[in-house]
């Protein structure tokens, strides 16, 4: 018959004390308008991000909230954040085939491989079998998928930056798999050999750990914008086939944050072409009412030119008929210029 552990001396002390806690904090959101901001120093300020961790802990926060805590310029800052939607959806388990009866193009590619993904021979059936489910599943929301470098396993220190063993691409955004089998370590024994080698020669360094293959595996995903996350591992009692649902959602949330962002793109270049179209309308119209006004200005200088100069020759005409008439010039006689010397030019 089993016995139940009975819990820690105080902790049901302890657990009541978050509670209160967890509704004193709520209440105090509340009322400052859903943001607070711890400030101050020492001890008790460096406690809040532990004190936040054990309120969300508590059971206390409303299932469509999460308390979200960090440090800000003025100290910690504390508030609820709404919950996103894809992280309270149902998601459907994926189901895994027993047997690879009839593989995808791209399980077919690693199978031709003598090594696929640089696997052991006790792991390499299950990660064919997972990546199967996970491309059905992807195919079945409509994305496509395809073989990358499918028969190598990335040296061990550029693990995660390696090339994809396969992508899968959803609205247009392409999101790479790495299949990495996980490396258990132990602490490693000196031979004799290597400490011989080692008292010889100053430059031998004996390892610290040994690493042997694992049975774990572990899922990398690159590109797009993360939302759960961009790794999954085997752990215990929770297996990557509990987890390929998780996965397989990533792909479409990021696939969809391409598109949002693509979208955005869209509209921010229609608002600066309708903003340019706007500019160049105010131009034309400035232009037009510069040149108008120029050309105004243009016909009442000529008008005004044109009204003197009528009015000149009016005046001229008025004083030509009021004068008396006169002798006659004399004509000039031949030879001459028909000018007067300037001394009596001067004398009239």
């Amino acid at each position: 018959m089993a016995h139940r552990v009975a819990d820690p001396p105080g902790s049901a002390i302890l657990k009541a004390w978050w509670v209160t806690f967890t509704e004193q904090l709520l209440q105090e959101l509340a009322e400052a308008g859903g943001r607070i901001v711890k400030s101050g120093g020492g001890p008790d300020l460096e406690k809040w991000p532990s004190r936040v961790a054990a309120a969300r802990r508590s059971g206390r926060i409303p299932e469509t909230k999460e308390l979200y805590g960090d440090w800000c310029q003025g100290g910690y800052e504390i508030k609820p954040v709404d919950i996103p939607a894809w992280r309270l959806a149902s998601l459907e388990p994926v189901p895994v085939p027993s047997r690879l009866t009839r593989p995808h193009t791209v399980v077919r590619a690693m199978q031709t491989e003598q090594q696929p993904l640089g696997f052991t021979k006790p792991v390499q059936g299950r990660a064919l079998r997972l990546v199967q489910a996970l491309i059905t599943a992807a195919e079945v929301e409509g994305h496509s998928s395809s073989a990358g470098q499918t028969g190598f396993a990335p040296p061990s220190h550029r693990r995660r930056r390696a090339s994809p063993h396969f992508t899968v691409t959803a609205q247009d955004q392409t999101v790479g798999f790495l299949v990495l089998q996980e490396q258990d370590r132990a602490e490693h024994v000196a031979t004799e050999k290597e400490l011989t080698a080692a008292e010889k020669d100053s430059w031998v360094r004996i390892p610290r750990f040994d690493y042997t293959p694992s049975e774990r595996l572990l899922f990398v995903l690159s590109g797009g914008q993360p939302h759960r996350g961009s790794e999954w591992s085997d752990t215990p009692g929770h297996p990557l086939e509990d987890q390929l649902a998780e996965i397989a959602q990533e792909v479409t949330l990021r696939g969809e944050a391409a598109e949002r962002r693509r979208l955005d793109e869209i509209e921010v270049a229609r608002q600066e072409r309708i903003r340019w179209e706007a500019a160049m309308e105010e131009a034309r119209i400035r232009y037009a009412e510069a040149y108008r006004v120029r050309h105004f200005e243009a016909q009442e200088a000529t008008w005004r030119h044109a009204t003197r100069l009528t009015e000149y020759v009016n005046a001229v005409r008025t004083r030509a008929e009021a004068m008396p008439p006169g002798q006659t010039r004399p004509k000039p006689k031949p030879g001459s210029t028909g000018q007067q010397p300037a001394w009596r030019a001067s004398t009239h």
